[in-house]
Parts: C-alpha cells; sequence; structure tokens
C-alpha cells in the first residue's frame, strides 16, 4: 500500500520561506518519480516541481528561481524548499508519485499522470 504524507505548510509573510515535506510510505522510494503540485479552490491543480528516478529536476515557470525539489533516499522523504514566497503561492500543496516511465521520462506536470498523492497542506501567504 503507497502512502504518501505531506507536512511543513503554514502561513508566512511574502518574501517569507517554507519547506514542504513528503514521507514515502510502502514502495521502493527510488523507483519512483515525484512531484508537488498546488490548487487554489475554483482552479485547476498546478504542477509545481518534478524530480524524477535520476534525480532529474523540472519547475514551473512561476516558481522558478525560488523552489527547489529535493529527495533523502535514506528517510524516504521528498521537499520542496520554497523561497521568497508570493501570495499568488497561496494553495494547497499535493505530492504525488508515479512508476511508469512514459510519465516520469517525460517531467509531466499532469495531474492525471499520477496515480499515487498526498492529502495536501496549505501554504497561506499574506502580503
Amino acid at each position: 500500500q503507497v502512502q504518501l504524507v505531506e507536512s511543513g505548510g503554514g502561513s508566512v509573510q511574502a518574501g517569507g520561506s517554507l519547506r514542504l515535506s513528503c514521507a514515502v510510505f510502502g514502495y521502493a522510494y527510488s523507483d519512483y518519480c515525484m512531484i508537488w503540485f498546488r490548487q487554489v479552490p475554483g482552479k485547476e491543480r498546478e504542477g509545481v516541481a518534478t524530480v524524477n528516478q535520476y534525480s532529474i529536476t523540472g519547475f514551473a515557470d512561476s516558481v522558478k528561481g525560488r523552489f527547489t525539489i529535493s529527495k533523502d533516499n535514506a528517510k524516504n522523504t521528498l521537499y520542496l524548499q520554497m523561497n521568497s514566497l508570493k501570495p499568488e503561492d497561496t494553495a494547497m500543496y499535493y505530492c504525488a508519485a508515479e512508476t511508469r516511465l512514459s510519465v516520469c521520462n517525460s517531467g509531466s506536470l499532469d495531474p492525471d499522470e499520477y496515480r499515487y498523492w498526498g492529502q495536501g497542506t496549505q501554504v497561506t501567504v499574506s502580503s
């Protein structure tokens, strides 16, 4: 049973930083590519940052230069370091995982491509 558990969300002022964590249970962590999504009520889920089995990363243009994605294989944990936060970064953040190479090799940001999801953690950035 694959399980993803996010933590680290909270409220911060614009310009501040947060680090989100996604603990992974129930599978060989290194065999998966992983992604952070975010969603604002009434809008589609947006892919933010990806990392594949080879630790190759990708980022949405809206977060490039501000967010970094990393994973600690020893701890089976994925991270999203968010710096220089803006009010428009306010959203529910989700981590997701997938094993299919067609998805992982493409660095897809399409939420429909990912089968395994966490419950989400809220990030609120005030101006």
